[in-house]
């Protein structure tokens, strides 16, 4: 497991608080939804913890209630796209088929509570280059 990402109201308000329980940010961006998520890295466990703010009409946003505040787990994989396949066989429910680029392939499923599952992947250009050194085709 690498880390527990949360959705949050007002990112900036639970940046303040998780910085005054000691969290550093390590690295923050835009999702093409326009949602923003920002990684937290405690210096001394290594513990990670991903902020998550979805806006309004994104695919992802909910209107806020008690409950839906751990917004999904994120897993480190050898291959996002194989663990998809199989966990989906395993009963899992696709949240979101396999998406990425060269730098890293993401894919999402449902455990059996609803809970999203967040796999993380090489990117795809650098799985097929890894591939092609091996001798085998991808």
């Amino acid at each position: 497991m690498y880390y527990s990402g949360i959705e949050v109201r007002e990112l900036g308000r639970s940046l303040r608080f998780y910085r005054s329980l000691g969290l550093e940010v390590s690295h923050r961006g835009t999702m093409t939804h326009g949602g923003k998520w920002v990684q937290m890295k405690d210096p001394f466990s290594g513990q990670r913890l991903e902020l998550n703010w979805y806006p309004k009409g994104s695919r992802f946003y909910e209107k806020y209630k008690n409950g839906s505040e751990l917004d999904h787990i994120g897993f480190i994989v050898d291959d996002a796209e194989k663990w998809f396949r199989l966990l989906v066989k395993r009963g899992a429910r696709p949240a979101a088929r396999p998406f990425g680029d060269e730098s890293e392939t993401l894919a999402y499923v449902k455990d059996p509570d609803g809970i999203w599952i967040e796999l993380i992947g090489p990117g795809r250009k650098l799985e097929q280059e890894r591939m092609a050194r091996k001798g085998t085709r991808g």
